[in-house]
């Protein structure tokens, strides 16, 4: 089963965990698409700016605080993944609540750690 993922709020900065977290995707062969707020890469992803059509998102991985979230919910909800996931930091009532509303699983967890340990 697939489980593309895309990473939002994707930095090309190698001390951001979305950044280990890309690399720690394709490391695993789990397909990875990104937006951030810059152009840019990560190893062969690139960082998209704006809101593509983005096809068969599996999961959604939240590297965004609560207040930069609110300008993304019609999006990540229009995509129709299976499950959200909120990094630390990024933990947000309302939008679990929106997601839970249209049928999508918020998780409030550590992508990195999920990798880490073959839970993802």
């Amino acid at each position: 089963m697939s489980k593309k993922t895309l990473v939002l709020g994707a930095s090309t900065k190698p001390s951001r965990y979305s950044y280990v977290a890309i690399k720690r995707f394709l490391e695993k062969d789990i397909e990875v698409r990104a937006i951030g707020l810059r152009n840019g890469s990560v190893g062969p992803v690139p960082i998209e700016t704006d809101k593509p059509d983005f096809k068969d998102i599996d999961t959604v991985t939240l590297y965004l605080n609560p207040r930069r979230q609110t300008e993304y919910y019609n999006y990540i909800i229009s995509l129709k993944p299976k499950r959200v996931i909120f990094n630390p930091g990024a933990e947000n009532d309302e939008f679990v609540a929106l997601l839970t509303e249209n049928n999508i699983k918020a998780e409030v967890a550590c992508t990195l750690v999920m990798l880490s340990v073959d839970a993802y």
